[in-house]
This record gives structure tokens, C-alpha cells and sequence, in this order.
């Protein structure tokens, strides 16, 4: 499971030029998810993400998390987030989980994060062709995997 978190000021995102889900100050987190992805990693990722203290506190020093600055989250499914691009120019998306495999994960993982956060995150669509709108706060982003959960 691959997560690309992005610090905001603001997100949102569209579906057929409605909006779908929308926040304030809080993160945006595209959710790729892996073919031999688990519930584990549902549960080890949630949890970082919500401990994660990427926002600044009053001598401007990340040492705050989503909690802290009583901010939100816009979750949204991403399959491309496992592209290969080695060989051609067409990237490979054989690793992305299909969506017998990825549906059911990424219910959870909205779940949990809404348990873990105690807040409904905002969200997108899975498999609807989405717009999304965002404004990076620093910038911050940040990388997580799974499998390297070194």
C-alpha cells in the first residue's frame, strides 16, 4: 500500500463537476493500493498517517499531527501510484490490485482511519475519473509504503 500524504490548506475533488468531498487545513492522501496488499497494511498505514506530525507547531517545527490542528482528511483511491515505468513509455499498472482485491481494502482503510481519527474523513470516488484541487501547505509531501516499513 503506497500513500503520497500532502499538507493543505485546502482540497477537494470532483466527479461529473460536482463536489464530491472537500476540506480545510488537513491532509489529502492519494491511496494506492498493491495487488498483495493486506489488512495489516491497512492497519500499520492508518496508523502512521494519523500519528504523523507534519504540521508546524508555534516555533514553526512539524511536531504536530492531523489531531493537533484539528484539521481533515481527503482520501482518495489512486492505482497509478503503482506504475512501472521501466522499460517503454506506457507505464505498467500489473502491480495495482484489482478491484475485487482493492474495494474491500480501501473500505477499511476509511473505516479505521475514521475510527483511529475519530472524524469522517472527506473522500473521492474508487474508479470514478476524479478532478482534484488542492493547495499545498510548505510544501509538504510525504512518501509512505508498507513495504518498506524501515
Amino acid at each position: 500500500m503506497r500513500a503520497v500524504i500532502q499538507r493543505v490548506s485546502k482540497a477537494s475533488v470532483r466527479i461529473d463537476g460536482e463536489t464530491q468531498g472537500a476540506i480545510e487545513k488537513g491532509l489529502m492522501i492519494l491511496l494506492g493500493i498493491h495487488h498483495e496488499d493486506q489488512k495489516e497494511d491497512v492497519d500499520w498505514l492508518v496508523n502512521k498517517i494519523i500519528q504523523l506530525r507534519i504540521f508546524p507547531d508555534e516555533e514553526g517545527k512539524m511536531n504536530l499531527n492531523l489531531a493537533d490542528v484539528n484539521g481533515n482528511a481527503l482520501i482518495i483511491s489512486q492505482f497509478t501510484l503503482h506504475a512501472k515505468t521501466k522499460k517503454g513509455t506506457r507505464p505498467s499498472f500489473i502491480h495495482a490490485a484489482r478491484p475485487e482485491i482493492a474495494i474491500p481494502l480501501y473500505t477499511d482503510f476509511l473505516t479505521k482511519f475514521e475510527q483511529g481519527f475519530e472524524k469522517r474523513p472527506e473522500r473521492g470516488e474508487f474508479g470514478a475519473m476524479m478532478e482534484v484541487e488542492l493547495i499545498n501547505s510548505g510544501p509538504v509531501t510525504i512518501v509512505i509504503d508498507t513495504k518498506d516499513r524501515n
